[in-house]
């Protein structure tokens, strides 16, 4: 019974990802304001310890490591990474939300875990002329009350650290495809930054697009006048509006974007999003932040013939 509940879930989720949905876990931090998190992205929750053992040298956020299943994690308080009150685990209950974000697994520090709900992406707003640092997207809860979707990525940049550099050998490597066309597709600032960055030091040349639901206009707008379709196009997965599964496959029915190269580049490194990748016609899928990797990825998409069982290739293969 408990197996079959479990399959249940599974494909649940997975059905999320073929009509433009996600799940979020909402919560506080210590301003009490609500908060959300996709819920493909966190791996469990736990009581938060009254004390870490502290890193030096680390960011003011970091309170220090915790144990979990046998490995260091870094504890982070997002309250303090967003410039408010910490929240004050050390005197009351509070909570640890155990994420996995590019291939890393980190520990963010909440006040309190509420509820699951799910909500289409066309009801997850862009906070268009808010200049939140740290916001990338709105959404309500069921009463009405504001839920405020962060950007994870850009907080984590600043509080542990992020390269966008590769090696001088996929450098040189990369001037051969100067000539090719791509687009990069992120609703996240810092994310679209550190792609740019990318592949600038590759010699690339790239265009880019705040979210799906503006680069899919865009592209029909360019189809229009004949403007000749991209080499490449690079999406995130997690947008406001428009999820890049539903992305990728508004393309594939477009015939001038029948056979882009299309690469999915998201944070959310579960195994399950590349099929998902595939099953929505993307011809690869690569976790943020691996500079090395994105440039590994694109060369192999763009450079050699793959069979079907090559389709994606793994993290770390060449």
């Amino acid at each position: 019974m408990a197996a079959t509940t479990a399959l249940d879930e599974a494909l649940k989720r997975t059905n999320l990802s073929r009509s433009n949905q996600m799940e979020m876990l909402t919560f506080r931090l210590s301003d009490g304001q609500l908060y959300g998190i996709n819920v493909f992205k966190i791996i469990e929750i736990l009581e938060s310890p009254r004390r870490f053992d502290r890193m030096p040298h680390a960011d003011q956020a970091v309170k220090g490591a915790v144990d979990f299943r046998g490995k260091p994690i870094v504890a982070i308080d997002l309250s303090e990474a967003l410039g408010m009150e910490p929240v004050p685990f050390d005197q009351q209950l509070a909570y640890l939300i155990i994420c996995e974000y590019s291939q890393q697994l980190n520990a963010f520090i909440v006040a309190s875990p509420e509820t699951l709900i799910t909500r289409g992406w066309d009801e997850i707003h862009k906070p268009d002329g808010i200049q939140a640092r740290s916001l990338v997207a709105i959404a309500y809860s069921d009463t009405g009350e504001t839920i405020l979707l962060l950007d994870i990525e850009g907080i984590l940049a600043e509080v542990v650290g992020y390269t966008s550099e590769v090696t001088d050998e996929l450098a040189s490597r990369g001037a051969a495809l100067k000539n090719l066309q791509i687009l990069l597709v992120d609703d996240s600032r810092t994310a679209l930054a550190m792609m740019q960055q990318t592949l600038n030091h590759l010699g690339m040349t790239h265009t880019s697009q705040p979210s799906a639901v503006h680069a899919l206009a865009w592209l029909e707008e360019r189809d229009q006048r004949g403007e000749p379709a991209f080499d490449l196009i690079i999406s995130d997965i997690e947008m406001p509006g428009m999820d890049g599964f539903t992305f990728t496959r508004n393309l594939r029915s477009m015939p001038a974007y029948e056979k882009t190269k299309i690469i999915l580049h998201s944070s959310m490194s579960n195994p399950t999003n590349r099929l998902k990748a595939e099953e929505a016609g993307a011809d690869d899928f690569v976790a943020k932040f691996a500079p090395n990797e994105l440039a590994e990825h694109i060369f192999t998409v763009l450079e050699l013939e793959q069979s079907d069982d090559d389709f994606f290739i793994t993290p770390g293969e060449t």
